[in-house]
C-alpha cells in the first residue's frame, strides 16, 4: 500500500526531495503523496523528522 503523510507534516520538503519517483508534492498545508506513483520504498520516512509518511 502507497504510504501516507499525516497532519503532523510541517512542510519542509525532505520528503519530496527524497523520494525517488518524484510522488510527493507540496499539497494544502502539508505535502502530499501520488499513491499511484508511490512505490512503497520508505524512504520517505527515513528522513522526515516528525514521522510524518507512513504505510496505509
Amino acid at each position: 500500500m502507497a504510504y501516507i503523510i499525516s497532519d503532523d507534516c510541517i512542510s519542509c520538503g525532505a520528503c519530496a526531495a527524497e523520494c525517488p519517483v518524484s510522488a510527493i508534492s507540496e499539497g494544502d498545508g502539508k505535502y502530499v503523496i501520488d499513491a499511484d506513483t508511490c512505490v512503497e520504498c520508505g524512504a520517505c520516512a527515513g528522513v522526515c523528522p516528525v514521522s510524518a509518511p507512513s504505510a496505509e
